[in-house]
């Protein structure tokens, strides 16, 4: 071998070398793809090639990358798409027998490479659509190297054909042993490459569904929160892009890469996940009384013993009067009748404060700490309260229908969450996801959960979540103890919380000023939710807020 030859030799090999780094540390496919097939033709002098995928499932090849210089055609890759101008090709004919008389389903068949110096004088394969291309074209197909790429397991997953190598004359040169070679190397390192590509979208693929099923269990668990798990990503997401597009001096350093943005969608699905060991019975208590069972039925049914008691009283009464030939007295029978209207109106005062709500009153306590003063007597003559101790708590509850131990224990999820996830072997694009999502429940003046972190102490996708959680349980639907609320009451509570230092000042500003209550409320509420929102009046906003 001389010295220019031998040269160019190693002159390819560290090419070779270079491609093999190079391709290692592509992520993106479409890109991968692209450089496998130039630099294949690069080492090979290649005038023209074509890239096919292989479809196992579907015994197919599909073309990837169609290139040629001459007739400057460029397609597939980082270019134009392929399209259905160059249509699939089946391993096998309509019979079953295998689609051998094609080059490239050859090669996958029979999984070796194939040389060809001159298609028009190839004989045992069939290159008439070749032909019909060339004399559509006015090209001249004539030399082809057909190359099988491997994954590890052995399986053909994409084939390398080129076209027609560049000599010092023409385009019509062939494909020496050493471009065979060269193209043999360079497709094993590129099958690595296609393969720890395809490995890593299908691991990623299966996290993703992995996050999906376990916001989706918990979603499923609890009627009454509905599709929470599954709103707020797309509320933080919508806030993410907000503040990342805002202009506002407070958050104008935030930006957001693709990576960037992929943790806080995964945070945001598993920002929950601890509701998993949350009891049944508390999570779905959608009344006060409500625990493994409603205990409303045996509070009316004391009731129902004492009107009855209190019925049988005055006909006792009326009876003794009869016997004493004396006429029942009217103030005796307004006393009875006051009687049962009062046990009328209390069970009826009862039922209502069961149903949970905003916020109770004091003078309605008091009331139910009367009624709980009340007697009945049961079956075996003893005296009993009509509300026991546990169910005068449960009533007394001032918002919504938790008392304090079943708060405790709510909020309990979100200790769990942390636990869940920093068992978890994040990788590092990943690291963060336990924090984004185990600070939802903080507040900005540190009197949140579970930690007691301050605003300093968040970061801000961790408040982007804060704000989204709340902002999606303030207009949810599928709460039992409220309806659903309105755009300019959720907002107007956020700004108030704004206010008592819950939320962040910065990021409601964000919410408001970019519109993304009104992008999430135009996916996700009701028609009759929508109302104008007086942005000017709404509390916990900047003087300089520009809507």
């Amino acid at each position: 071998m001389d010295k220019t030859a031998c040269d160019g030799d190693i002159t390819r090999i560290r090419q070779l070398n270079e491609i093999g780094i190079a391709l290692s540390s592509e992520r993106d496919h479409d890109a991968l793809l692209e450089r496998i097939f130039t630099s294949a033709r690069e080492l090979t002098g290649a005038d023209a090639g074509t890239l096919y995928t292989v479809n196992a499932e579907k015994q197919q090849l599909s073309f990837a990358i169609v290139q040629n210089d001459t007739l400057n055609i460029h397609l597939g890759g980082l270019s134009d798409p392929v399209g259905d101008q160059f249509p699939t090709i089946s391993l096998h004919q309509a019979d079953g027998s295998p689609n051998e008389h094609l080059v490239v389903a050859y090669t996958v068949l029979n999984d070796c490479t194939v040389n060809i110096e001159d298609a028009y004088a190839a004989e045992g394969f069939d290159f008439s659509g070749t032909r019909q291309f060339d004399q559509a074209t006015g090209y001249r197909s004539r030399a082809f190297l057909t190359v099988p790429m491997h994954n590890h397991e052995g399986d053909v997953v994409a084939v390398l054909q080129l076209l027609n190598k560049h000599t010092a004359d023409d385009i019509d040169g062939t494909f020496s042993q050493a471009d065979q070679h060269i193209a043999e190397s360079l497709a094993s390192q590129a099958a690595v490459a296609i393969t720890n590509q395809r490995l890593i979208a299908e691991m990623q693929a299966l996290f993703d569904s992995f996050t999906r099923v376990i916001a989706t269990a918990i979603d499923a668990k609890s009627a009454h929160t509905g599709a929470h798990c599954r709103r707020v990503p797309e509320a933080t997401l919508l806030l993410a892009e907000a503040t990342h597009r805002s202009t506002r001096p407070e958050v104008v350093d935030f930006h957001l890469s693709d990576g960037d943005r992929y943790e806080l969608k995964t945070a945001a699905w598993l920002h929950d996940c601890g509701k998993v060991v949350t009891p049944h019975h508390v999570m779905e208590k959608s009344t006060k009384l409500e625990g493994l069972f409603s205990r409303l039925p045996m509070v009316e049914a004391r009731f129902a013993a004492k009107q009855q008691a209190l019925d049988a009283a005055q006909l006792r009464a009326e009876l003794e009067a009869y016997r004493q030939s004396q006429p029942f007295a009217d103030r005796e029978r307004q006393r009875f009748a006051a009687q049962q209207q009062q046990l009328t109106d209390d069970i009826a005062f009862i039922r209502q404060a069961n149903t949970g709500g905003e916020f109770m009153h004091d003078e309605d306590i008091t009331r139910l700490q009367a009624i709980a003063g009340k007697t009945w007597q049961d079956a075996d003559g003893q005296q009993q309260p009509l509300l026991t101790a546990d169910e005068l708590e449960n009533l007394c509850i001032r918002r919504g229908t938790l008392n304090k131990n079943e708060r405790k224990i709510i909020e309990g999820h979100m200790t769990a969450t942390l636990d869940m996830l920093n068992e978890l072997p994040f990788p590092k694009h990943l690291q963060r996801v336990p924090e984004y999502a185990g600070g939802h429940h903080e507040r900005m003046n540190g009197t949140g959960y579970p930690k007691g972190l301050t605003r300093e102490q968040l970061s801000l996708p961790a408040r982007m979540m804060g704000i989204a959680d709340v902002f999606e349980a303030l207009t949810a639907p599928d709460r039992p103890y409220k309806a659903p609320m309105k755009l300019s009451q959720a907002l107007t509570i956020m700004g108030r919380m704004v206010e008592d230092n819950h939320l962040d000042p910065d990021l409601f500003a964000v919410f408001v000023e970019e519109g993304v209550y009104l992008d999430y409320a135009r996916e996700y509420l009701a028609d009759d939710q929508f109302d104008t929102v007086d942005t000017a009046s709404l509390p916990g906003l900047p003087a300089t807020l520009s809507v």
